[in-house]
């Protein structure tokens, strides 16, 4: 397939809703493993248990995976949607672009497995296929990086000409040679706007993401408690972050897309009611988030995140609904940090309240909590 015509490939995969590739070899990532290892020891990716030295090794060689790959077709789906405006004073908080719509994990793989039945078609055989989307038994940025279909900006996120880092990833592992595309030339320069915005200073020099510090990673895959003296620093995110990608010059002037695939159904989806997320029944939160990546944190993690997000953004009339999370709400998670929230938002008001419930509460992390609450509000 060398000389399958390229252009060509590029006419397909835009029939199939894909709206950038690149092309690689299938060969080794020089230095890559090595490189996450290092990160690893390092404790800069702390809290992914599951990513291992040993998987991060496994990751940089395709082969492991899919021993007859020739090429990998470097995928990329802009979700930069057109701003939804809030249109009330209702306390709510901010949910990340990419997870507004459908999972883009469903998405981007039936968007590649239409690619790859296409390109059966046009080679008139079968081809052996895999189709990864977000998953570290191949590193996709490293992919889009090498295969010239953007290059890493300073936030670690793939820049893509056009559509700055809006972009989610997806690999389509081929047993076909086709012609790789060169990397591109990194155009961040001198800029360091994602780093100096990063609000918890998870962004750091060097290309480097201090895992445990990211927001991301605090409210969707930390499934306990949040660091007290991070909580602060969340502002009203529930479910992601997005501060890097908009500081960032060329995402700030990147085009917006209509992908009714991305689209938010609802303002819940996008300004989530923090009243309600602290709340709701499983029930609720399953038939708001049904299909979505938000489901992922699960109702307990969006809970505590909007207990935090409440106590940075609301005010003295959200005190009563706090009290009744921390006396009732049935997760411990949720009640320790709508005791926080409190406290964050007037300890002197609060302590009476906190006072009493630390004499009924029956769970010990939520007791501590209190504790903490009481003699260092905030």
């Amino acid at each position: 397939m060398t000389s399958f015509d390229r252009q060509r490939l590029n006419e397909i995969a835009h029939s199939c809703g894909i709206a950038s590739i690149g092309v690689t070899t299938a060969d080794p990532f020089d230095g890559l493993g090595d490189l996450l290892a290092e990160r690893i020891v390092a404790g800069h990716l702390r809290g992914l248990d599951w990513f291992t030295v040993e998987r991060a090794r496994f990751s940089a060689e395709p082969r492991n995976l899919h021993p007859t790959a020739r090429s990998i077709i470097s995928v990329g789906v802009p979700y930069r949607m057109a701003p939804v405006a809030c249109p009330d004073d209702e306390p709510r908080g901010t949910i990340s672009r990419y997870a507004w719509g459908d999972d883009y994990h469903k998405t981007l793989k039936q968007r590649m497995r239409e690619l790859h039945a296409r390109l059966e078609n046009e080679l008139g055989r079968a081809i052996e296929a895999r189709f990864l989307v977000d998953t570290a038994r191949i590193v996709d940025r490293a992919v889009a990086s090498r295969s010239g279909l953007g290059w890493y900006g300073k936030n670690t996120l793939i820049l893509v000409p056009g559509h700055g880092s809006w972009v989610l990833l997806g690999d389509l592992v081929v047993d076909v040679d086709i012609e790789p595309d060169e990397p591109l030339r990194p155009k961040c320069g001198r800029c360091t706007a994602c780093i100096d915005r990063c609000p918890t200073g998870a962004l750091q020099p060097g290309y480097i993401v201090e895992t445990p510090r990211c927001i991301s990673y605090l409210t969707i895959e930390c499934r306990g408690p949040i660091p007290r003296d991070l909580r602060p620093l969340m502002e009203r995110w529930v479910f992601g972050c997005d501060d890097c990608q908009e500081i960032c010059p060329y995402t700030g002037a990147a085009q917006t897309d209509q992908d009714d695939a991305f689209t938010a159904r609802a303002l819940d989806n996008v300004y989530p009611r923090l009243r309600w997320l602290l709340t709701m029944t499983e029930a609720e939160f399953r038939e708001t988030y049904r299909g979505t990546p938000v489901l992922r944190t699960k109702r307990s993690g969006m809970a505590r995140n909007a207990a935090i997000a409440l106590g940075n953004s609301g005010t003295d009339a959200d005190l009563e609904l706090l009290e009744q999370v921390v006396a009732t709400h049935d997760t411990p998670l949720v009640r320790g940090h709508a005791a926080w929230a409190m406290s964050h938002l007037n300890p002197v008001a609060s302590e009476p309240f906190l006072r009493q419930q630390l004499v009924s509460e029956p769970d010990t992390y939520v007791c501590d909590e209190i504790r903490v609450a009481l003699d260092c509000p905030g």
